[in-house]
């Protein structure tokens, strides 16, 4: 593995928490500067492009926010198929005050732009809720779309 493949692994690392970081304290702004100016956020089969459109999904999702959320990630796939470009796939768990409230799949792109790695594309699939949790009350149940639950090689 050449060194500068490994520094883009640890720096596409550091995107996947700085995004969770930043969204379970509600920083939108430290948010959208994760995402390219393109870039498409995908919540369950739903396309958000552009940080405008981002921009008013995560708005949206700040409000009501609970009194504690912490995401967790784990399984962390990251590829890097050049010195500009990668992917990852992880699962993720996020917990409230309540316990566990819900989780899925992230599936991501990235692009480095002047030498800082961003999201073109990130794909959130939801597995699974807690009957009565925030995610469940905002319409995440993870199983309204169809989609296989639990299979980490679907997007």
């Amino acid at each position: 593995m050449e060194v500068w493949e490994l520094v883009a692994r640890e720096q596409v690392r550091d995107v996947v928490a700085h995004y969770n970081l930043a969204g379970d304290r509600g920083h939108i702004d430290d948010l959208m500067s994760l995402f390219a100016p393109d870039a498409v956020l995908t919540i369950d089969g739903v396309a958000h492009t552009g940080r405008d459109e981002i921009r008013a999904l995560l708005t949206d999702v700040k409000s009501p926010h609970p009194e504690l959320i912490r995401h967790f990630t784990g399984t962390l796939r990251i590829e890097v198929p050049s010195p500009d470009r990668a992917s990852a796939r992880c699962y993720f768990q996020v917990l409230t005050v309540n316990g566990l409230d819900h989780w899925g799949r992230y599936s991501d792109t990235f692009r480095c732009v002047d030498g800082r790695w961003l999201f073109t594309s990130r794909s959130v699939r939801v597995d699974g809720a807690t009957p009565g949790g925030w995610a469940m009350l905002r319409g995440y149940s993870g199983s309204a779309h169809g989609e296989q639950t639990g299979r980490h090689d679907v997007p």
